[in-house]
């Protein structure tokens, strides 16, 4: 029963956090908070310990993969605020 317990705050966890990430996500017609709560009633039923923790494995995964995309995002802007110099202009 502890099991359960822990894995039911392990999930929500991951939604609460992945809720958060969906506040910055860039594309707005995407809707990812939609998206995000209908996999996760999807998966609401599920009582396999194996599926319960490869539907935890997934979420982990878009987790890494928005962060990675706002990284991205953070990288661009800031590539753009500071363009490279011509190989003309003298380095100081």
């Amino acid at each position: 029963m502890a099991a359960a317990r822990e894995t039911r705050l392990r999930v929500i966890a991951l939604y609460k956090e992945l809720h958060r990430l969906g506040r910055d996500y860039p594309d707005p017609a995407y809707n990812f908070h939609k998206k995000l709560r209908g996999l996760f009633e999807k998966n609401r039923n599920l009582t396999d310990p194996g599926e319960i923790e490869k539907a935890i494995k997934m979420g982990e995964y878009i987790r890494n993969e928005t962060l990675a995309l706002y990284s991205l995002r953070k990288y661009r802007h800031l590539k753009r605020m500071y363009p490279n110099p011509s190989p003309a202009d003298p380095t100081p």
